[in-house]
């Protein structure tokens, strides 16, 4: 088993979550990451500052403001809004992130591992939990 496929069994064990870019148009990435690990049964914050709520849960406008720290934070987020978060990542003790494609950078995984972040990077959640249900 390579590094990243036990990071995603590691994350998909985990209860708690939250997503970062969490949105509440059904049209856009964060709304269907945030929607399927609702539907899995996570506990799962909404991390979005320009949201109350998503999907009937209220909305957090940091990682700083959740009630408690996730175990994983999902990121759905342009590369330099990552960049910017995992900040508040590495101040709040979190010790899992996963990068949707399109949301990491090398200076954004490069930051998680100076920082002891375990990193997920260029796999998608939403793809690797059909995955695991089809097999």
């Amino acid at each position: 088993m390579s590094d990243t496929e036990a990071l995603i069994h590691r994350a998909l064990a985990s209860p708690v979550w939250a997503v970062v870019g969490a949105s509440r148009d059904p049209s856009r990435w964060g709304h269907r990451v945030f929607a399927e690990l609702l539907r899995g049964g996570y506990t799962v914050y909404p991390v979005n500052p320009n949201a109350e709520w998503v999907l009937g849960r209220p909305a957090y406008p940091s990682i700083m403001a959740l009630p408690e720290t996730p175990d994983v934070v999902e990121f759905v987020t342009p590369p330099e809004t990552t960049e910017r978060v995992l900040r508040e990542c590495a101040a709040r003790g979190v010790k899992l992130v996963w990068l949707q494609p399109g949301a990491g950078s090398p200076a954004a995984v490069r930051y998680c591992r100076e920082q002891g972040i375990d990193v997920i990077s260029g796999a998608c959640l939403l793809a690797e939990r059909r995955l695991r249900r089809a097999g």
